[in-house]
């Protein structure tokens, strides 16, 4: 199984986005050493005093010139704000600076209605699928210079390297973005940390809908990862005391209390307790929104939700506020999934 990473930026308690970038920089490098096969940012807006991740594309090309051989890629870049060329100008020319090692994860999202307004986002589109695709498609055709000669974008140029354009993979969180990238062709990673329930029925879709793609970016067989929240310690105890801020901070979501992030003793003191350890073994339908334990315990759980969607490779997030122990937590999943260092 091949392991991956998503990291979010977090600003650390007494800290800056200066600090947070430090930190996501570190972590590509450790990454890189652990022998993870991608590393992904991802774009949030509007909440930039606790998750520093609003420019995926900017900090990319920082992580370009700290890395040599990872994958680097945006998780995702919400297409829904900007223009497909636009978007395949700044791939192209992130590809340019790490030839031959940028993903192009296309998404879509709304943040809250102040930060679409300051966006320019309109938010309601009659049919919001088809015009996701289309965004999509275009993109992909910038990216590979793949317009007929007779289309209005035929003579458009993008800067590139020659080790090939970025992959395009179509990222999401619900049935109706696997559709989208099964019909359009593409690799598809879905957020399993954001809607768990949705996992097995979102690959269904993808593989039904799944078309060997006409893009010159495509794919003809069905291409898949999904991305889990996830903490590894030394021990199931002790990687369940770290859960405790996964599941404190989702407790406080469901409050309204959107965009903080409480240490692992306050997290523990909200929930009463410390969290029980996810067990080694999850029944058929159950699929937790974040799980724990010691680098066995992980291996077996991430092999069992791959096993259970059909994809060889598991992206990680994870919710964690101490930069020392999330380090510690990729360095001993790495170990347990048997990654070969670099």
């Amino acid at each position: 199984m091949d392991l991956s990473v998503v990291d979010l930026s977090p600003v650390p308690s007494d800290g800056t986005a200066t600090d947070a970038y430090a930190n996501t920089a570190e972590t590509a490098r450790q990454a890189e050493r652990l022998g993870y096969s991608r590393f992904w940012v991802a774009e949030h807006h509007g909440r930039a005093s606790s998750l520093a991740g609003t420019s995926p594309e900017v900090l990319l090309g920082h992580l370009a010139a700290e890395t040599d051989s990872i994958r680097l890629g945006s998780g995702a870049v919400l297409l829904n704000h900007y223009s497909p060329f636009k978007v395949a100008e700044l791939f192209g020319a992130l590809d340019a600076l790490a030839p031959g090692r940028i993903d192009a994860g296309l998404g879509r999202a709304n943040g809250s209605p102040a930060a679409d307004r300051a966006l320019g986002t309109e938010r309601h589109v009659r049919n919001p699928d088809e015009d996701h695709a289309e965004k999509i498609e275009a993109v992909v055709n910038h990216l590979y210079d793949d317009y007929p000669d007779d289309h209005a974008y035929s003579d458009l140029e993008i800067a590139r390297s020659d080790d090939g354009p970025p992959s395009p993979w179509v990222l999401g969180s619900s049935p109706s973005s696997a559709a989208v990238a099964g019909e359009l062709g593409l690799p598809y990673c879905f957020a399993a940390f954001i809607r768990p329930q949705f996992a097995t029925r979102s690959f269904e879709e993808y593989r039904e809908h799944f078309r060997p793609s006409p893009l010159a970016g495509g794919v003809d067989d069905p291409r898949g990862m999904v991305a889990v929240n996830a903490v590894c310690a030394e021990t199931d105890e002790a990687a369940a005391r770290l859960r405790a801020t996964a599941e404190a901070t989702y407790a406080r979501m469901q409050r309204g209390v959107v965009g903080t992030r409480p240490s692992v003793e306050e997290a523990v003191d909200e929930l009463g307790s410390v969290p029980e350890p996810t067990p080694a073994t999850l029944d058929p339908d159950e699929w937790p929104r974040a799980i724990s334990g010691s680098p066995d315990t992980l291996d077996a759980l991430l092999a069992q939700l791959a096993d259970r969607v059909g994809v060889d490779e598991v992206m990680i997030q994870h919710v964690v506020t101490d930069h020392g122990d999330a380090l510690r937590s990729h360095e001993l999943l790495a170990d347990g999934v048997g990654l070969a260092p670099r």
